[in-house]
């Protein structure tokens, strides 16, 4: 994946450029500095640099020299205004690979990006045709960088993978990336719900069957293990088996055969096995409900995937990304959340996580009627779980509020000292200075 280091002070628009890029499967880092950045590019090779030309503590073009007085061979391209084309020509005779100017035409950078940096082949991406909205993000907090670096460190192998993860996290998503990434991708993705099968069409759902094997096997039926010949087989819920199918599932597991019910045919079975579970299986194992053997079958190696409310820096990506998927399917044209509703969103525990995110912002999506989604629009789910949390809350936001206030003063409204002062970055502050309508 090809990364890229974005120079620019503007917070809001680094932000909805980082996130453009990534959708477009890029890995990127930010700077709001010359310094920083040359701190960045000193610890980390970049395959392309985008700068703006204008910078708080110098511009693009000192940067420009300082690469090429290291000799560094990473092509950068300069952003500029329209008045300031004729210093982008300048930065051109001084080494810089190309330039673009502000407003940025999104076809026109990724051209020149793809000129720069080819690629051989396009970066797997789940974009829904014809419309460049994505049907899943990653995230950038920390937990969402571990849980995909581990992704990527397992795909590619052919371990037995258990994906553990409240109801809603996405554990079937996770899945799919784990096969879309390894090199079964090309082979069948096969899921079955094992809390959906009843214990009597288990083994037939597993291994399948012969016609008239049994009542109401009226023709045959190809089982998943069958079904995921080459590639992948997922298995949800793995707890909620009978202590009998599991027996069978370790037996197919250990043998890599399988027999369809009514057979005498044994047939070789090659899937790579992955399973998932909201439950605790090592309690299951204590009580004697799961089998210990095929619970370290099953477990080669963990993923754990985090609650969303583990993942409040990812909250609001989440919460947009999941807008542009409503607007696009309910034909509406939302812009965003007002500040209330953002706020009752980071106040919310979201016991459903992300499904039940999903499901919260479709809903309001349909009933909104104005630009944006306000608590009006919101279920009673949401806001009827809010207002005794909330009274708590606005004491702790005003006493925030002042604190920022106090800061600012105290550093002459220079946002850098006012973010080191209060011990947070400065994307934060300025997120905060926007919530609380001090960025005026």
């Amino acid at each position: 994946m090809l990364s890229i280091l974005v120079v620019e002070d503007d917070i809001t628009f680094s932000l909805m450029l980082t996130t453009w890029l990534g959708k477009k499967g890029f890995t990127v880092k930010t700077s709001s500095s010359v310094s920083d950045a040359k701190q960045k590019i000193g610890e980390e090779a970049f395959d392309l640099i985008l700068s703006d030309l204008r910078l708080p503590d110098s511009d693009g073009i000192d940067l420009l020299k300082w690469l090429k007085e290291r000799k560094y061979a990473m092509p950068l391209i300069m952003m500029t205004s329209y008045a300031e084309i004729q210093t982008a020509v300048q930065a051109m005779k001084l080494g810089a690979a190309d330039y673009i100017a502000k407003p940025l035409n999104p076809d026109e950078l990724l051209g020149k990006i793809k000129e720069l940096v080819p690629t051989e082949e396009e970066p797997l991406r789940n974009v829904v045709p014809n419309t460049g909205v994505e049907l899943y993000i990653e995230g950038q907090s920390q937990a969402a960088r571990q849980l995909y670096e581990h992704v990527r460190l397992v795909a590619p192998t052919d371990m037995s993978v258990l994906i553990t993860g409240a109801s809603g996290t996405g554990k079937e998503y996770i899945a799919r990336r784990i096969h879309e990434q390894s090199g079964r991708s090309k082979s069948p993705f096969v899921a079955v719900d094992c809390g959906a099968i009843p214990k009597e069409l288990a083994a037939s759902e597993f291994f399948g069957h012969v016609k008239g094997s049994f009542t109401g096997a009226i023709e045959n039926k190809t089982g998943a293990f069958v079904a995921a010949q080459g590639g992948t087989i997922f298995l949800d819920e793995i707890g909620n088996l009978t202590y009998e199918v599991q027996v069978q599932l370790l037996r197919a597991l250990q043998e890599r055969k399988v027999r369809p019910i009514g057979s005498n045919q044994e047939i070789a079975i090659n899937v790579r096995l992955i399973s998932a579970t909201n439950e605790n299986l090592r309690h299951a194992i204590d009580k004697g409900e799961f089998r210990e053997d095929l619970y370290h079958r099953v477990n080669e190696f963990t993923i754990r995937i985090p609650d969303l409310k583990e993942r409040k820096e990812d909250l609001l990506l989440f919460a947009n990304h999941f807008l542009d998927l409503a607007n696009m399917e309910l034909k509406k044209n939302i812009i965003g959340f007002d500040n209330e509703t953002v706020q009752l969103f980071q106040s919310y525990s979201w016991p459903g996580n992300l499904r039940q995110m999903k499901n919260v912002i479709k809903y309001a999506t349909l009933l909104a009627t104005g630009r944006y989604i306000t608590r009006k629009e919101l279920p009673e789910e949401l806001t009827e779980a809010l207002p005794q949390r909330m009274n708590v809350q606005l004491r702790d936001v005003n006493h925030e509020r002042d604190l920022i206030s106090r800061a600012l003063q105290e550093c002459g409204n220079n946002k850098t000292r006012a973010a080191r002062l209060l011990g947070i970055d400065r994307k934060t502050l300025y997120n905060k200075l926007k919530i609380y309508h001090l960025d005026d």
